[in-house]
């Protein structure tokens, strides 16, 4: 297996000091910022990736979000420049860039260029995005797909072909050679995360390219799997524990319960006030975001996804993360890394993206996680191997 940690990198100051009547403001303007806190939200994981590298995890993840104290991500590629320079060995996941919402040829060199600055370490992950970014970036949701689709072939002609010209949609260009171009070969790795959309597993399939298949452990990551296995092979492809890899939150403790008490404020505070800050209340399926038929794979009762907003219409308590821990990679070493490869089995999935910081957790916490987890329990995981995905064969 392969072992990335997948860094959330919330805003480090607690915010609900800004509640009133139990209640954040609609938005969080210039004097609830403080830049000290940014500073130290930067320089602190970017310390951390580097003790990653030297511990041995095969890589660490980032994605992109705006306007939100979620995750100091607005230019993920500005942070993998960074890493690049303070590791050596480690892959480097942007998970992913939100296509409709850039210029795709500037992307495209973008990404060749940090493919060279980390000597062919890019892992070049893809993705749609959230309202809040469509909202913030004034780009209609209803172009979401189309932009989607049509900046990916701009940036894969970009890096594969000598000279290209294009007419689209939303963007032409004539003539145009990209230089530097990336160090691998065609071209950097490109993944997709799959939160429900039919369509975009077909694009997936279709332009061979692995997937996170749903956000949690459930019919619904059963059903994806399935669907996008026979996709694949209607394209005369068979699917490979590579093309594969899953999300897992996790947290190393002396014990189970030693382990809830620690990072369950962390959890809770994640769930009830970063992620819940500004999430849409709007229906996806009224903007034009998805299409009727993106989750007619999914079996009754599994539908719904991170887009939903009922999920944040209670607040979590410390007693709902102490349930839901019972079933999570939370507890003893021993404990965390059974259920990663109980779930990693599960799925037929060769590479797990891990998630220990949730929360504003002090760095001597994360940095902590990050030490038990790669002396601990990284081992483990590295020296077991996937071989099938039993969703796909059945």
């Amino acid at each position: 297996m392969k072992v990335f940690i997948f860094d959330l990198m919330h805003y480090k100051a607690d915010i609900d000091r800004f509640r009133e009547d139990g209640r954040l403001p609609r938005k969080l303007v210039r004097h609830h910022f403080d830049p000290r806190a940014a500073v130290e939200t930067y320089a602190e994981h970017l310390n951390a990736w580097a003790e990653m590298d030297r511990l041995g995890f095969d890589g660490v993840g980032v994605n992109e979000h705006h306007a939100t104290p979620y995750g100091l991500m607005n230019s993920p590629n500005l942070l993998v420049a960074a890493a690049a320079q303070r590791t050596q060995r480690m892959k480097l996941l942007i998970y992913g860039n939100l296509l409709p919402l850039h210029e795709p040829l500037r992307l495209a060199e973008e990404l060749a260029m940090l493919d060279c600055l980390s000597a062919g370490r890019l892992i070049a992950g893809v993705a749609r995005g959230a309202q809040r970014e469509y909202r913030a970036q004034g780009i209609p949701m209803n172009e979401s797909r189309a932009r989607f689709e049509e900046g990916y072939e701009i940036v894969r002609r970009a890096w594969t072909e000598d000279v290209f010209s294009f007419r689209g949609q939303f963007h032409s260009y004539d003539d145009i050679s990209i230089w530097p171009r990336p160090v691998q070969q065609p071209h950097p790795p490109v993944w997709i995360p799959v939160t429900g959309s039919k369509e975009t597993i077909e694009w997936a399939a279709a332009n061979d390219i692995p997937i996170t298949p749903g956000v949690m452990r459930g019919t619904a990551r059963e059903d994806t799997i399935r669907l996008y296995s026979r996709l694949l092979a209607e394209h005369g492809r068979k699917l490979t524990p590579g093309h594969l890899n899953i999300m897992v939150d996790c947290y190393v403790a002396d014990s189970k319960e030693k382990a809830v008490e620690e990072y369950g404020p962390h959890y809770c505070y994640s769930f009830n006030t970063l992620m819940a800050y500004d999430h849409p209340k709007t229906d996806f399926g009224k903007t034009g975001y998805y299409s009727d038929k993106s989750q007619e794979h999914l079996r009754a009762g599994s539908q719904g996804t991170l887009a939903d907003a009922s999920m944040f219409d209670r607040q979590m308590s410390q007693d709902d993360f102490r349930a839901q821990a019972e079933h999570m990679a939370i507890g003893t070493p021993d404990e965390v890394a059974q259920r990663i490869i109980d779930e990693a089995d599960d799925a037929g999935a060769e590479t797990v993206l891990l998630m220990c910081n949730r929360g504003a957790m002090p760095t001597e916490m994360y940095l902590n996680q990050i030490s038990r987890l790669g002396r601990e329990v990284l081992p483990r995981l590295q020296a077991h191997q996937i071989k099938v995905s039993p969703h796909a064969e059945s």
